[in-house]
C-alpha cells in the first residue's frame, strides 16, 4: 500500500492560527450515470488517532475498508458534510461547474463553519473562506483522503439503490463508469433517467436511438441485461438513497 496521507498541510495552517480547516474532495465526475458527490472533512488535528494511518486515497482502498473507514470518519471527524448533484443538473451546467456546486454544498452542509478549505485540485471562487488547490490531494492530505472516502461511499450507496431502480445496467457494479459492459447494455437498453445526455457515449446511443436503431428511452425499470453476471471490476471509483440536491444532512461529532 501507497505512503499515507498527512497532516502536513494542516499544522502549518494551525500553526498560522486557522483552527477548522476542511479537506474536499469529489467522486463521480467521469462516471456516465449517477450524481456527482463532494465530501468535505473537518479532522480533530490536536489528535493522533491510530486509524489515520489507515487512510488512503478512496481508490486505492477495497469496498471493505472504505466502509469501515466511513463509520470511523463519521463518527470521531469533528464535522462531516455531503455535497450531491443530480445528473439532470450536470446536464444543464456541465460537470465542473456540477463539480463545484456539489463541493459547495459538502462545505455549507458541515455544522461547524470551517475558516480554511483544502480541495483537491479545483478551486471555488464562488466561496469566500480562504482556500488552497492541491494537486494529488486525495493522496497526500488527511483531511481530502478522509473527504474522498465519504464521498465515495455516498456515492457508491446510491448507486447500488439506483441498481434497484434502474436494473439492467449494472450500476451496483460500475457504480456507472464507462466500463465496456455498462456501454454494451446502455446500447442494449438506451438511456435510463440518471444517465448524463450530453456525455459523448450517452450521446453517441441517443443518436443511435434517433436512426431508429434502439430502443427510445425509457423512465422505468427495464429487463436486465447479461451485465447481471459480471464480476464487479475492481479499478472503478465512487457512493445511499438518491437524494436531489439539498437533501442529505450533515453530520457532527
Amino acid at each position: 500500500m501507497s505512503r499515507p496521507p498527512d497532516l502536513g498541510h494542516e499544522s502549518e495552517l494551525r500553526s498560522l492560527g486557522y483552527e477548522l480547516i476542511a479537506g474536499i474532495d469529489e467522486v463521480g465526475r467521469g462516471a456516465l450515470a449517477g450524481p456527482v458527490v463532494a465530501g468535505a472533512v473537518i479532522l480533530p488535528l490536536l489528535a493522533d488517532l491510530p486509524w489515520f494511518e489507515l487512510v488512503r486515497d478512496s481508490k486505492e482502498l477495497n469496498s471493505r475498508k472504505r466502509e469501515s473507514l466511513f463509520e470511523v470518519i463519521e463518527k470521531e471527524a469533528v464535522a462531516v458534510g455531503i455535497g450531491i448533484v443530480s445528473a439532470r443538473v450536470i446536464d444543464s451546467v456541465n460537470i465542473l461547474k456540477a463539480t463545484k456546486l456539489a463541493m459547495m454544498q459538502a462545505v455549507e452542509r458541515l455544522p461547524k463553519k470551517p475558516n480554511f478549505l483544502l480541495i483537491d485540485r479545483l478551486g471555488l471562487s464562488q466561496c469566500p473562506i480562504p482556500q488552497m488547490g492541491i494537486t494529488r490531494g486525495d493522496k497526500t492530505c488527511l483531511s481530502i483522503a478522509c473527504a474522498s472516502i465519504i464521498a465515495k461511499v455516498t456515492r457508491d450507496h446510491m448507486m447500488e439503490e439506483l441498481d434497484q431502480v434502474y436494473p439492467g445496467y449494472g450500476f451496483a457494479r460500475h457504480k456507472g463508469y464507462g466500463t465496456t459492459r455498462h456501454i454494451s447494455c446502455l446500447r442494449e437498453l438506451g438511456p435510463s433517467p440518471v444517465h448524463r445526455l450530453y456525455f459523448s457515449p450517452v450521446r453517441n446511443v441517443i443518436t443511435d436511438q434517433s436512426r431508429g436503431s434502439l430502443a427510445s428511452v425509457h423512465s422505468g425499470p427495464s429487463v436486465p441485461c447479461r451485465s447481471e453476471e459480471v464480476e464487479r471490476p475492481d479499478d472503478l471509483v465512487q457512493g445511499r438513497l438518491p437524494y436531489e440536491s439539498g437533501d442529505e444532512p450533515s453530520r457532527s461529532r
